[in-house]
Protein backbone atom coordinates (compact mmCIF):
# COMPACT_ATOMS: atom_id res chain seq x y z
CA UNK A 1 0.00 0.00 0.00
CA UNK A 2 1.60 3.41 -0.63
CA UNK A 3 1.29 6.29 1.02
CA UNK A 4 -0.63 9.12 1.69
CA UNK A 5 0.60 12.36 0.81
CA UNK A 6 0.65 13.68 4.22
CA UNK A 7 2.87 11.10 4.89
CA UNK A 8 5.84 11.47 2.40
CA UNK A 9 8.47 13.54 2.61
CA UNK A 10 9.89 15.52 -0.99
CA UNK A 11 13.68 14.90 -1.21
CA UNK A 12 15.22 17.66 -0.08
CA UNK A 13 18.65 18.33 1.78
CA UNK A 14 18.98 18.41 5.43
CA UNK A 15 19.89 21.98 5.72
CA UNK A 16 16.71 23.00 3.73
CA UNK A 17 14.68 21.35 5.49
CA UNK A 18 15.85 22.73 8.73
CA UNK A 19 15.76 26.23 7.11
CA UNK A 20 13.09 28.48 9.12
CA UNK A 21 11.00 28.92 5.44
CA UNK A 22 10.87 25.21 5.77
CA UNK A 23 10.00 24.45 9.00
CA UNK A 24 7.16 27.14 8.18
CA UNK A 25 5.69 25.37 5.15
CA UNK A 26 6.31 21.97 6.54
CA UNK A 27 4.03 23.08 9.43
CA UNK A 28 1.51 24.70 7.32
CA UNK A 29 1.44 21.38 5.17
CA UNK A 30 0.40 19.29 7.86
CA UNK A 31 -2.13 21.36 9.60
CA UNK A 32 -3.62 23.02 6.48
CA UNK A 33 -3.89 19.19 4.30
CA UNK A 34 -5.52 17.67 7.88
CA UNK A 35 -8.12 21.18 9.35
CA UNK A 36 -8.50 23.45 5.88
CA UNK A 37 -7.18 26.77 5.17
CA UNK A 38 -10.19 28.77 7.57
CA UNK A 39 -9.27 26.16 10.48
CA UNK A 40 -5.71 27.16 10.88
CA UNK A 41 -4.39 30.40 12.62
CA UNK A 42 -1.23 31.57 11.83
CA UNK A 43 -0.64 31.17 15.83
CA UNK A 44 -0.69 27.53 15.37
CA UNK A 45 1.78 27.78 12.21
CA UNK A 46 4.12 29.45 14.37
CA UNK A 47 3.61 27.48 17.41
CA UNK A 48 4.44 24.15 15.18
CA UNK A 49 7.00 25.15 13.02
CA UNK A 50 8.56 27.02 16.12
CA UNK A 51 9.63 30.34 14.55
CA UNK A 52 8.67 34.26 15.38
CA UNK A 53 5.92 35.92 14.43
CA UNK A 54 8.45 38.16 12.09
CA UNK A 55 10.16 35.35 11.03
CA UNK A 56 7.07 33.79 9.10
CA UNK A 57 6.11 37.10 7.85
CA UNK A 58 9.63 37.93 6.22
CA UNK A 59 9.27 34.65 4.58
CA UNK A 60 5.35 34.89 3.94
CA UNK A 61 4.07 38.21 3.55
CA UNK A 62 0.39 37.22 3.94
CA UNK A 63 -1.64 34.06 4.91
CA UNK A 64 -2.72 33.56 1.70
CA UNK A 65 0.63 33.86 0.27
CA UNK A 66 1.61 30.68 2.35
CA UNK A 67 -1.20 29.31 1.50
CA UNK A 68 -0.59 29.06 -2.25
CA UNK A 69 2.78 27.62 -1.35
CA UNK A 70 0.95 24.81 0.74
CA UNK A 71 -1.04 24.00 -2.71
CA UNK A 72 2.20 24.40 -4.46
CA UNK A 73 3.80 21.71 -2.38
CA UNK A 74 0.91 19.86 -2.63
CA UNK A 75 0.56 19.73 -6.14
CA UNK A 76 4.49 18.68 -5.92
CA UNK A 77 3.20 15.54 -3.49
CA UNK A 78 -0.06 14.90 -4.08
CA UNK A 79 -0.59 15.44 -8.42
CA UNK A 80 2.98 14.14 -8.91
CA UNK A 81 5.10 12.16 -6.45
CA UNK A 82 2.10 10.40 -5.55
CA UNK A 83 -1.13 10.14 -8.01
CA UNK A 84 1.02 10.38 -10.84
CA UNK A 85 3.87 8.50 -10.06
CA UNK A 86 1.55 5.45 -8.74
CA UNK A 87 -0.86 5.35 -11.75
CA UNK A 88 2.83 4.90 -13.49
CA UNK A 89 3.89 2.05 -11.95
CA UNK A 90 0.64 0.17 -11.67
CA UNK A 91 0.48 0.03 -15.28
CA UNK A 92 1.60 0.97 -18.45
CA UNK A 93 -1.32 0.89 -21.18
CA UNK A 94 -2.87 4.11 -21.31
CA UNK A 95 -6.59 2.82 -20.51
CA UNK A 96 -5.13 0.62 -17.65
CA UNK A 97 -3.95 3.89 -16.20
CA UNK A 98 -6.51 5.80 -16.25
CA UNK A 99 -8.50 2.69 -14.55
CA UNK A 100 -5.52 2.54 -11.95
CA UNK A 101 -6.40 5.76 -10.62
CA UNK A 102 -9.07 4.48 -8.58
CA UNK A 103 -7.05 1.68 -7.64
CA UNK A 104 -4.38 4.45 -6.03
CA UNK A 105 -7.61 6.19 -4.56
CA UNK A 106 -8.41 3.06 -2.93
CA UNK A 107 -5.34 2.43 -1.37
CA UNK A 108 -5.63 6.16 -0.10
CA UNK A 109 -9.67 5.78 1.39
CA UNK A 110 -8.45 3.22 3.04
CA UNK A 111 -6.05 4.92 5.53
CA UNK A 112 -7.18 6.02 8.92
CA UNK A 113 -5.56 9.24 8.15
CA UNK A 114 -7.19 10.33 4.81
CA UNK A 115 -7.13 14.05 4.49
CA UNK A 116 -9.64 14.40 0.95
CA UNK A 117 -7.71 16.43 -1.72
CA UNK A 118 -6.87 19.93 -0.43
CA UNK A 119 -7.56 21.56 -3.99
CA UNK A 120 -10.92 20.59 -3.29
CA UNK A 121 -11.28 21.61 -0.02
CA UNK A 122 -9.42 25.14 -0.38
CA UNK A 123 -11.84 25.98 -3.64
CA UNK A 124 -15.02 25.23 -1.17
CA UNK A 125 -13.13 27.27 1.85
CA UNK A 126 -12.42 30.02 -0.74
CA UNK A 127 -15.03 30.26 -2.65
CA UNK A 128 -15.32 33.85 -4.47
CA UNK A 129 -14.21 33.03 -7.89
CA UNK A 130 -11.84 36.16 -7.90
CA UNK A 131 -10.02 34.96 -4.70
CA UNK A 132 -6.34 34.41 -6.20
CA UNK A 133 -6.71 31.15 -4.25
CA UNK A 134 -9.31 29.68 -5.01
CA UNK A 135 -8.11 30.35 -8.55
CA UNK A 136 -5.33 28.60 -7.72
CA UNK A 137 -6.76 25.55 -6.48
CA UNK A 138 -9.14 25.60 -9.58
CA UNK A 139 -5.88 25.51 -11.88
CA UNK A 140 -4.23 22.71 -9.71
CA UNK A 141 -7.37 20.89 -11.00
CA UNK A 142 -7.26 21.54 -14.00
CA UNK A 143 -3.77 20.34 -14.35
CA UNK A 144 -4.66 17.14 -12.52
CA UNK A 145 -7.51 16.78 -15.35
CA UNK A 146 -5.17 17.51 -18.08
CA UNK A 147 -3.17 14.69 -16.47
CA UNK A 148 -6.41 12.36 -17.10
CA UNK A 149 -6.78 13.90 -20.70
CA UNK A 150 -3.20 12.90 -22.03
CA UNK A 151 -3.68 9.49 -20.69
CA UNK A 152 -7.61 9.15 -22.46
CA UNK A 153 -5.92 10.57 -26.04
CA UNK A 154 -3.29 7.63 -25.41
CA UNK A 155 -5.71 5.33 -24.71
CA UNK A 156 -7.85 6.11 -28.54
CA UNK A 157 -10.69 7.57 -26.58
CA UNK A 158 -13.27 10.11 -28.29
CA UNK A 159 -12.82 13.79 -27.31
CA UNK A 160 -10.33 13.21 -24.61
CA UNK A 161 -11.00 16.38 -23.06
CA UNK A 162 -14.48 16.40 -22.84
CA UNK A 163 -13.93 12.48 -21.54
CA UNK A 164 -11.17 13.92 -18.74
CA UNK A 165 -14.11 16.04 -17.19
CA UNK A 166 -16.06 13.13 -16.99
CA UNK A 167 -13.68 11.01 -15.47
CA UNK A 168 -12.17 13.80 -13.42
CA UNK A 169 -16.11 13.97 -11.79
CA UNK A 170 -15.51 10.62 -11.07
CA UNK A 171 -12.77 11.24 -9.06
CA UNK A 172 -13.42 14.03 -7.00
CA UNK A 173 -16.82 12.28 -6.47
CA UNK A 174 -15.21 9.14 -4.72
CA UNK A 175 -12.94 11.82 -3.04
CA UNK A 176 -16.18 13.46 -1.25
CA UNK A 177 -17.81 10.01 -0.71
CA UNK A 178 -15.14 8.65 0.61
CA UNK A 179 -14.91 11.75 3.10
CA UNK A 180 -18.53 11.33 4.00
CA UNK A 181 -17.20 7.89 5.57
CA UNK A 182 -18.34 5.78 2.50
CA UNK A 183 -14.44 4.56 1.70
CA UNK A 184 -15.42 1.59 -0.87
CA UNK A 185 -16.09 4.72 -3.01
CA UNK A 186 -13.26 4.24 -5.28
CA UNK A 187 -14.15 0.72 -6.44
CA UNK A 188 -17.63 1.81 -7.69
CA UNK A 189 -16.50 4.78 -9.26
CA UNK A 190 -14.07 2.24 -11.42
CA UNK A 191 -17.19 0.43 -12.32
CA UNK A 192 -18.47 3.03 -13.61
CA UNK A 193 -15.63 4.07 -15.06
CA UNK A 194 -14.99 1.09 -17.09
CA UNK A 195 -18.50 1.33 -18.56
CA UNK A 196 -17.44 4.77 -19.88
CA UNK A 197 -14.29 3.98 -21.05
CA UNK A 198 -15.09 1.31 -23.08
CA UNK A 199 -17.98 3.43 -24.57
CA UNK A 200 -15.86 6.04 -24.83
CA UNK A 201 -13.27 3.87 -27.09
CA UNK A 202 -16.42 2.13 -28.83
CA UNK A 203 -17.60 5.10 -30.45
CA UNK A 204 -14.03 6.19 -31.91
CA UNK A 205 -13.40 2.87 -33.91
CA UNK A 206 -17.61 3.58 -35.08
Amino acid sequence: MSLSPSQQTTRIPKHTRSSARERILEAAYELFSQHGIRGVGIDSIIERSSVARMTLYRHFASKDALVLAFLQRREERWTRNWLQYEVEQRATDPAERLLAIFDVFDDWFQQPNFEGCSFINVLLEMADPADVVHQASRDYLARIRSFVEGLAAEAGVADPAGFARQWHILMKGSIVAAGEGHRQAARQAQDVARLLLSQRRGAIRD
